[in-house]
């Protein structure tokens, strides 16, 4: 069901444009609202007449070993009634480590991702970045569309990148101190100056002090970052497709995997990627950050939860956090997976933060529709009652809507979803069964490792020994999945360490050219078997010994049309996410100890429509 809130008109459109100009009744320009959302104001549209300069101000931190705090290189653009009018405006800031430029995927930076389980690879390449941009202009993102809305945009590059002083971490503390800390200027609270070295200071007497944030993948995870310190003055952010924990987007559960599309990709490869600082100071945050805290850290050898990863998980900083959360993210993006925004949305709930979250269905990046925003900016920064908190709190872009045409939820996941239970029945090398009901003496089936073969080839083929796979009947139904799939699997493996990947995908695998993003894959999980116990310590396995492992897959909302099966496939390396030992590795899986649950609306009444059995 759609539903969609709005208030009506704050203001009569004539009198609302007629306080917006010049020369018609002698007023001042100032923001407008109608519907509970800020319009353009003709007044505020003249990219001419706004005015652009830039400014360091200076954090409680030093990073870059010079014994003086970090300046973080910050720039603005301004209507230019906020100078001639002493008009004062709140706030839409976005940061970034990219802004200056990166280093490119250049030959040789990512890890060779082609060795044995618990061995490390060769040495990678460490590209040089040459820095651009020239000022005072970091970014013109945003601009365009907030100034003539009335508000003040600012950019600022993140420690050690661009004009900003420091090291990039990574998501260490620093790259949430560095925002807290322009905000904190942007409210009076700490000092900006016109040069990175210099005592002239800068204020922002042109701010309200009221400030939010937004920004798209390692943008839109910084005003998470910085959200987490809770400093005063952030009162809103617009985090989409946000890295919430930068183990979750290099590790899964134990196992080490790349995000999608980036195969080799490590945290010390977007360290090089954005390291477009100062040439000076390059070689000391190389020896301190890149080659000393995360060699030490990250390891790629066995994949464990450790003080490192913890470091850089932002559910583990919310408990300051009271900025109002809208987060936005795409169901189908295999790069910084849904996981990220869904663990904060709910911690977010829990705590009480005014949080909504919109999904849709396609890949990286995708903004909420600007009317939501709008509405969420006009809210908590104009301070303007429009009744957003009111909303629903989920909104879903359906599988063949258009992503500003969502559809409203009480919740996500729908609070209709019931967890259903399948089982497996035998049928390898062919297909299985996937069956609500269990059966009893199913006895073992085995697979053999090989990275040659994708994902995709994998689920079309009919008969082969390097999967498993278990498809339910055909659906005589739509079944609606909604929240987080789960598997419970008993697994045995040749070797003392191993790949264990699953799929869920929907059948027959549609191809060509009318394929849909969301036709094939459902969703995905990886793990590692050594980390059956615990995710801070693995243990090499016994060859030919079960263990029993746990895990969720990857959130989704998801409708299967009926004619389609569901499949769940298991396989060991996945070609486009984990390492690539020598083929050979046997996993050998109890089907009688194995299962998959699925969180259904309408719960097992929906399934036993879909396919009685």
């Amino acid at each position: 069901m759609k539903a969609y809130y709005r208030l009506p008109s704050l203001l009569p459109i004539s009198l609302a444009f007629l306080l917006s100009s010049y020369g018609q009744s002698g007023q001042k320009a100032v923001p407008v609202f109608e519907n509970g959302e800020a319009q353009v104001v003709p007044a505020f549209e003249n990219q001419d007449d706004w005015i652009r300069h830039d400014l360091w101000v200076e954090t409680e931190f030093d990073t870059d070993g010079d014994q003086k705090p970090d300046r973080m290189h910050v720039s603005v653009t301004r209507p230019k009634q906020t100078e001639t009018e002493g008009l004062k405006l709140p706030v839409i800031y976005e940061s970034s480590p990219y802004f200056a430029g990166t280093a490119g995927f250049v030959e040789g930076l990512f890890w060779d991702v082609k060795h044995e389980l618990g061995e490390m690879a060769g040495e990678r390449v460490h590209p040089e970045i040459t820095r651009r941009g020239e000022r005072p202009v970091i970014s013109n993102s945003q601009i365009r569309t907030w100034v003539p809305r009335g508000y003040i945009v600012v950019h600022s590059s993140s420690p050690g990148t661009g004009l900003s002083q420091g090291s990039p971490t990574v998501g260490g503390d620093n790259e949430s101190l560095a925002p807290k800390a322009v905000i904190d200027w942007l409210c009076s609270r700490a000092k900006g100056y016109t040069t990175p070295d210099g005592n002239e200071t800068v204020t922002a007497y042109w701010s309200t002090g009221k400030v939010g944030m937004t920004g798209t993948s390692y943008n839109g995870t910084l005003p998470l970052a910085a959200a987490t310190t809770g400093v005063e003055g952030l009162e809103a952010i617009i985090p989409i497709a946000p890295n919430t924990s930068y183990y979750h987007y290099y590790r899964s559960n134990g196992l080490v995997r790349s995000p999608g599309g980036y195969l080799g990709e490590d945290i010390d490869v977007l360290y090089d990627f954005i390291h477009s600082g100062d040439e000076s100071k390059r070689a000391f945050s190389d020896a301190t950050i890149r080659d000393k805290e995360m060699k030490e850290g990250m390891d790629r050898i066995t994949g464990d939860y450790n003080e490192f990863w913890a470091g850089r998980d932002y559910l583990n900083d919310m408990g300051p956090m009271k900025a109002a959360l809208l987060m936005s993210h795409g169901f189908n993006d295999w790069n910084v997976m849904p996981e990220h925004s869904y663990r904060i949305y709910m911690a977010a709930r829990e705590k009480g933060i005014p949080a909504q979250i919109y999904y849709h269905q396609n890949g990286h990046g995708g903004p909420p529709p600007l009317s939501m925003m709008n509405r969420w900016f006009t809210r908590y920064l104009h301070g303007i009652d429009n009744g957003v908190e009111k909303d629903a709190r989920a909104w879903i872009v359906r599988e063949d809507d258009n992503a500003n045409n969502p559809t409203a939820y009480e919740d996500y996941p729908d609070p209709d979803a019931r967890p259903v239970k399948f089982f497996l029945s035998s049928g390898a090398p062919g297909r299985g069964g996937l069956h609500t009901s269990k059966k009893s003496g199913q006895g073992t089936e085995s697979l053999v490792d090989n990275y040659s073969f994708d994902g995709s080839a994998l689920a079309k083929a009919e008969i082969t020994n390097h999967r498993l796979i278990y498809v339910s009947p055909e659906l005589k139904e739509d079944i609606h999945i909604s929240g987080l799939p789960e598997i419970t699997i008993r697994v045995a493996a040749s070797k003392a360490a191993a790949n264990l990947s699953v799929w869920l995908v929907a059948l027959p695998w549609e191809e060509g050219r009318r394929a849909k993003i969301t036709d094939n894959i459902i969703t995905r999980g990886w793990a590692d078997p050594q980390n059956h116990r615990s995710l801070t310590e693995s243990e090499a396995l016994v060859p030919g010994a079960f263990y029993t492992l746990t895990f969720k897959l990857q959130p989704d909302d998801q409708i299967i049309p009926k004619g389609q099966q569901i499949g769940l496939m298991i396989f060991s390396s996945d070609r486009e996410f984990t390492l690539w030992p020598n083929p050979g590795t046997e996993l050998t899986v109890d089907l009688d100890a194995t299962s998959l649950t699925l969180p259904v609306v309408g719960g097992a009444a929906s399934i036993q429509s879909a396919f009685p059995e």
